[in-house]
C-alpha cells in the first residue's frame, strides 16, 4: 500500500511539473515553449484539391489555439514563421505535407510557431539569411564607429580654424599699432625738418 501511495505521489508531481508554470512576478510576460507533431492528413482529405494547403494552415492554427490555451480560440493570435509557411507551400496548393513538426512559443496571448525539421533547401536559405543579417549588423557597427572617428577630426579642425583666426586678428592689431607708432615718429621728424630751414635763414641774416 505504501509503495502504491509513493507511485501516486510521483505521478502527481510529474503532472504538476508539466501543467503548472512558475509563479510570475509583476511585469513578467507569461512564456510557454512546446514542440508538437501536428497531423494534417485527416483534415486535408475532406477539402477539395484547390484548397488543401489553405486548410493545412488553418488546421495548424486551430491545433495550436487548442493546445496552447488561447482565450476564445482566436486564430489571429497565432503567427506562423515564414519558413514554416514556405514549407507548407513548397509542393503547391494541392499537395501539402501530411504532418509537421512545430515549436510553439507563447508570449502573453500571442503564439509564434516555427518549423523544427528543415529540409535541405530551406536550411540553406536560412543559413544564407542569417549570414546576411550578421554582415549587415557588422557593417552598421563599422559605420557608426567611422562616424564617431570623423566627428573628432572635424572638431579638431574647427578648433584649429578658431586659433588661426585669433592669430590673424592678433597680427592685424599688432600691424595697426606699428602703423600708429610709425605715424607718430613721422610727425615728430616732420616738425624737426620744418624748423631747421628757419634756423638756417636766421643764421644767414646775421
Amino acid at each position: 500500500m505504501a509503495e502504491k501511495k509513493e507511485i501516486k505521489k510521483t505521478e502527481n508531481e510529474k503532472k504538476d511539473k508539466t501543467f503548472h508554470s512558475k509563479p510570475l512576478k509583476k511585469g513578467d510576460i507569461k512564456e510557454l515553449e512546446r514542440e508538437y507533431i501536428i497531423p494534417l492528413r485527416e483534415k486535408i482529405r475532406v477539402v477539395p484539391r484547390y484548397k488543401k494547403t489553405n486548410k493545412a494552415i488553418k488546421t495548424i492554427k486551430e491545433f495550436l489555439a487548442r493546445h496552447m490555451k488561447i482565450r476564445d480560440r482566436d486564430l489571429n493570435k497565432i503567427k506562423l514563421d515564414s519558413y514554416l509557411n514556405e514549407f507548407l507551400w513548397s509542393r503547391g496548393i494541392r499537395n501539402p505535407p501530411h504532418k509537421v513538426k512545430v515549436k510553439a512559443r507563447k508570449q502573453g496571448e500571442i503564439v509564434r510557431a516555427e518549423l523544427v525539421d528543415f529540409p535541405k533547401k530551406l536550411a540553406a536559405k536560412k543559413a544564407r539569411e542569417e549570414k546576411l543579417e550578421k554582415t549587415s549588423k557588422e557593417r552598421a557597427k563599422e559605420k557608426k564607429e567611422k562616424e564617431k572617428k570623423e566627428e573628432k577630426p572635424e572638431e579638431e579642425k574647427e578648433e584649429k580654424k578658431k586659433e588661426e583666426k585669433e592669430k590673424k586678428a592678433a597680427v592685424v592689431e599688432a600691424g595697426k599699432e606699428m602703423e600708429k607708432a610709425a605715424a607718430k615718429k613721422m610727425k615728430h621728424t616732420a616738425k624737426g625738418s620744418e624748423k631747421s630751414p628757419v634756423v638756417q635763414r636766421k643764421a644767414l641774416s646775421r
